[in-house]
């Protein structure tokens, strides 16, 4: 019997800095790529160089709450390729990388999950932003959606 080919997909976390990207190989997290530069700056080229190297069946991405600039631009480079490349764009939301805890929004708001809404919330205190990839694909709840959450807070 002849073995499935392994399935390669690409998580992508550029809602806050460091920039993370995951590669995946049949769900299991097997590459890890970090960088503190700008999103317009190196995420075409990582993402360039990860197609050159991996047969990718998918590409997910945080796609809110989080930095307006990041997710629209991180939206339109993975829209761009699954046009080109007919590699399908998925979404999930980025408290599914930072255990449901608050998002910087602007000044002292950040964006707090309360059920199933997205609320903003102000804190006198800094709190800090930590993402992480999952381990597994298997352990991140994919959104039906795969366009932007913009969740803006009024100024």
């Amino acid at each position: 019997m002849q073995k499935a080919s392994p399935e390669y997909s690409l998580l992508i976390l550029s809602i806050s800095s460091p920039l993370q990207v995951g590669v995946y190989r049949d769900s299991t997290l097997i590459e890890t790529i970090r960088s503190e530069k700008k999103i317009s700056e190196v995420l075409l080229t990582i993402i360039a160089e990860l197609l050159d190297r991996y047969p990718l069946s998918r590409m997910i991405y945080t796609r809110g709450p989080g930095s307006y600039m990041a997710i629209k631009l991180t939206y339109i480079i993975l829209k761009t390729i699954e046009i080109v490349r007919k590699i399908p764009v998925e979404g999930c939301s980025a408290f599914a990388c930072n255990d449901n805890r608050p998002i910087k929004a602007i000044g002292n708001l950040y964006f707090v999950k309360e059920k199933e809404a997205v609320v903003t919330k102000r804190f006198e205190q800094t709190v800090p932003q930590e993402f992480a990839l999952p381990l597994s694909l298997q352990e991140l709840m994919i959104d039906k959606e795969s366009i932007p959450n913009y969740s803006l807070p009024a100024v």
